[in-house]
C-alpha cells in the first residue's frame, strides 16, 4: 500500500468528509475518490459508508486506521530521522587514531560531542595499517593515520610528526652529532614497543637506524606504549616513541626530537574516498593541533640527516 494511499484515507477518517478532506489534502473530490476506491481495491474492502451525516467508517475502515495511522507515524518519523541524519545531527561516527594523533584525536571527539550531542561517537585506538582495512570494510568512518594512504582513502594532511629519544631523565644524553648519536644508540639495549602493536612505528625505526648505520639491542618488548615509558621513568633504558607523546610522558622522562628526514612522517585524517556521509566534514571542523606541551624537552637541532 502506498503511503499517499494511507494519508488520504486519514484524511477522509478524521474529517468525515470527503470535500473537507479534498481540500486539507490540497487536492479535487473526485480525485480523492478514486485514490479511496483505490486502496478499497487493495484491501478488498468496503471503508466508508456514505450518507447524510459525511462518510463513516465500516468495520473494516476501523481496523485499517489503526494500522495506517501507525505505518504513517513511523514513516514520517523516520523521514525526520534522515532529514537530522543528512544534516549531520544525529548518527554514528566512529574514529579511530594511533600513537601519533593520541594528542589529537581525543580532544576532537570530545570537541565534536560537546556541539554535535546527538552524534553516537566511538573511539579505538588502533594501527594506521588496521584503520585502512577498517576503513575499506566500512567499519571505520575516519581515522588519524601515517601517511600515506592507499588510492581508495582520502586524507588531509594534519601535521608531521617524528621520533624522539625518551630518556630517563639525569642519564647521559647523546652528543649533538650524528656520529656520537649512532654510538650512543649501538652502546645501549633500548625498550620498543612490539613491532605488531605499531608497525609503522617500528618501520620509522628501522628507517633511522639504517641511516644512521646503527644496529642497537632491545632489552625490554611490550605491547603498550604507557609501559614503555613507565619503563624509561623508572630508569630501565631507553626508547624511541612519537615527539608527538609528549602528551602523556611520565615525570621522570626527558624527550628528544630527533630532527632527521629518516624520523619523520606525516600524519592525517582519513576516510573512504567514495563516503557520502555527512558527519565526516563536520568532524574535520573539530580537529585541532594542540600547542606543543610543557614535557621536558631537548633539541637536537644540529644533528639532521
Amino acid at each position: 500500500m502506498e503511503l499517499r494511499l494511507l494519508r488520504s484515507f486519514i484524511a477522509v477518517a478524521d474529517s468525515r468528509n470527503f470535500g473537507a478532506a479534498a481540500r486539507s489534502l490540497s487536492t479535487t473530490q473526485p480525485s480523492l475518490t478514486k485514490q479511496i476506491q483505490v486502496l478499497e481495491r487493495q484491501t478488498g474492502s468496503v471503508l466508508f459508508t456514505r450518507g447524510r451525516h459525511g462518510a463513516a467508517l465500516t468495520p473494516a475502515g476501523k481496523a485499517l486506521l489503526v494500522d495506517a495511522l501507525e505505518l504513517v507515524r513511523r514513516a514520517d518519523a523516520l523521514d525526520h530521522r534522515m532529514m537530522r541524519i543528512a544534516a549531520g545531527t544525529e548518527g554514528v561516527l566512529n574514529v579511530g587514531f594511533g600513537m601519533s594523533a593520541i594528542d589529537i584525536a581525543p580532544r576532537a571527539v570530545a570537541d565534536f560531542r560537546a556541539s554535535h550531542p546527538g552524534i553516537d561517537v566511538g573511539l579505538e585506538d588502533m594501527s594506521s595499517s588496521a584503520q585502512f582495512a577498517a576503513i575499506s570494510a566500512g567499519t571505520l568512518s575516519i581515522g588519524f593515520v601515517r601517511l600515506p594512504a592507499p588510492p581508495a582513502i582520502a586524507t588531509r594532511t594534519i601535521r608531521r610528526d617524528q621520533l624522539a629519544l625518551a630518556v630517563p631523565i639525569g642519564e647521559e644524553n647523546p652528543k649533538l652529532n650524528r656520529e656520537s648519536l649512532r654510538n650512543w644508540l649501538d652502546s645501549r639495549a633500548l625498550i620498543r614497543l612490539v613491532p605488531e602493536r605499531g608497525p609503522g612505528l617500528a618501520s620509522q625505526i628501522k628507517q633511522l637506524f639504517a641511516d644512521l648505520g646503527c644496529s642497537p639491542s632491545f632489552l625490554y618488548e611490550t605491547s603498550d606504549l604507557l609501559t614503555v615509558l613507565a619503563l624509561v621513568a623508572a630508569g630501565a633504558g631507553s626508547s624511541l616513541v612519537p615527539a608527538s607523546t609528549s602528551a602523556i610522558i611520565p615525570e621522570g622522562v626527558l624527550l628528544i626530537p630527533l630532527d632527521f628526514e629518516s624520523a619523520t612522517w606525516n600524519i592525517g585524517a582519513a576516510w573512504l574516498r567514495e563516503s557520502k556521509d555527512p558527519l565526516i566534514p563536520l568532524f574535520l571542523e573539530s580537529v585541532r593541533v594542540p600547542r606543543e606541551s610543557a614535557t621536558p624537552r631537548a633539541s637536537l637541532t644540529d644533528v639532521r640527516g
